[in-house]
């Protein structure tokens, strides 16, 4: 495949991507703090799923428990994510040996970066030059003050997401096609595997605040601060061993509900005794 040949959609595909853009109005919906926008990722690939899994229910299952694990990205940027994610579940239907863990490794990968930039341009620059623009009018009295924040921000913002859900698609198609002929895709997945875990670690260390107020009393000169010395060692040892534990009960099957309250009980309590 040439450099400059373009991916042609078969009214089938446009179709199905068209369904994923109307869903994706949806992409909060049963916004939750555990899976983030998971399950309405999961929602908007459901067109997706229903193309390329039709006759293999099995594939079809895993597909849509992958699709709703974790996500958090731009409103803008993310149907980029969404259009590649279409067109890697397109290649795992076409090949046995095409691995699935890639799927959710590329998208924890994506999403940090493309939610950096969406936040930058939109939510940072578009969205305050729509207010400085409406804002005023509304004051005034006049109804041109809502209207224009909405069409100045949700224009930039529709055609953004329409393009993007295509060029991820077809970009990826593209991408993914080369990949297999010349046998980089095992390479590709290691890396995208990686900078995954990257991302979910620096989420972690931005996210997760703990520290210990205990302090060790010293027969001469200041306490002993023991949050100093777990610094030394380590900073953010906390948060790990927190991030860490929360994960093994995970793993053991331990509801979600249970872990929430039992983390609250803990920061109650360590805060009555002075851990916290």
């Amino acid at each position: 495949m040439s450099k400059n040949e373009k991916v042609k959609l078969s009214p089938q595909e446009n179709k199905m991507l068209n369904k994923m853009f109307m869903r994706s109005w949806m992409l909060f919906g049963s916004f939750n703090m555990v899976k983030m926008q998971g399950t309405g990722y999961a929602q908007i690939m459901q067109p997706v799923i229903d193309e390329f899994y039709a006759k293999d229910e099995e594939k079809k299952k895993r597909a849509l428990v992958r699709s709703n694990t974790f996500f958090n990205c731009t409103y803008e940027t993310a149907p980029f994510i969404m259009g590649l994610n279409a067109a890697m579940e397109k290649a795992n239907s076409e090949h046995e040996d095409f691995d699935e863990e890639s799927i959710n490794a590329i998208k924890a990968s994506l999403m940090g970066p493309l939610a950096g930039i969406g936040d930058s341009v939109f939510w940072g620059t578009i969205r305050l030059i729509a207010a400085s623009i409406g804002i005023p009018l509304a004051m005034s009295g006049s109804i041109l003050g809502p209207i224009l924040f909405l069409l100045i921000y949700h224009i930039p913002s529709i055609i953004t997401r329409y393009k993007l859900l295509h060029l991820g698609y077809t970009a990826g198609e593209k991408f993914l096609s080369n990949a297999f002929k010349s046998g980089a895709f095992e390479s590709i997945t290691h890396c995208a595997s990686m900078v995954g875990m990257i991302m979910i670690g620096a989420m972690t260390a931005a996210s997760v605040t703990i520290t210990t107020a205990l302090q060790i009393p010293m027969s001469q000169g200041d306490p002993l601060v023991v949050q100093d010395i777990l610094n030394t060692i380590m900073p953010g040892l906390l948060p790990l061993g927190l991030t860490l534990g929360v994960f093994y009960l995970i793993r053991k099957k331990v509801k979600v509900v249970h872990l929430l309250l039992g983390i609250i009980a803990l920061g109650v309590l360590g805060a009555f005794i002075g851990i916290f």
